[in-house]
């Protein structure tokens, strides 16, 4: 494992956001959901592409908490434009668990 410095971890903005669309991303090549994810004033709305559809109905994803990361480039994924990365773990099976808050915190706080 390579180690890091302080000063190169908060370059990563890792923010809290919550989930207030999630469809099926029909055009993706792995099963995978087309997240919007609000993360406050300051941020607004995101888009986002998430494979985390074996753990996931779409329905259950509104209105839950994720940590992501937002100040990536945005990325074209097919025809979608995804603005940061929804974080998860990979299960046992390689399943992705989504990264969430184990309390409820403000939109857009940071993870330090």
């Amino acid at each position: 494992m390579k180690t890091i410095s302080f000063d190169d971890f908060l370059k990563v903005e890792l923010r809290v956001g919550r989930i207030v669309s999630a469809s099926v991303f029909k055009e993706a090549r792995k099963p995978a959901y087309v997240l919007h994810v609000d993360f406050g004033e300051e941020l607004g709305v995101k888009k986002s592409s998430a494979q985390i559809a074996a753990l996931y109905q779409p329905e259950e994803l509104i209105g839950r908490l994720v940590v992501a990361v937002v100040n990536f480039p945005a990325k074209q994924i097919g025809p979608l434009m995804s603005e940061c990365l929804v974080t998860g773990f990979h299960d046992e099976n390689g399943d992705v668990a989504l990264c969430v808050p184990d309390r409820p915190v403000p939109l857009g706080t940071r993870l330090l």
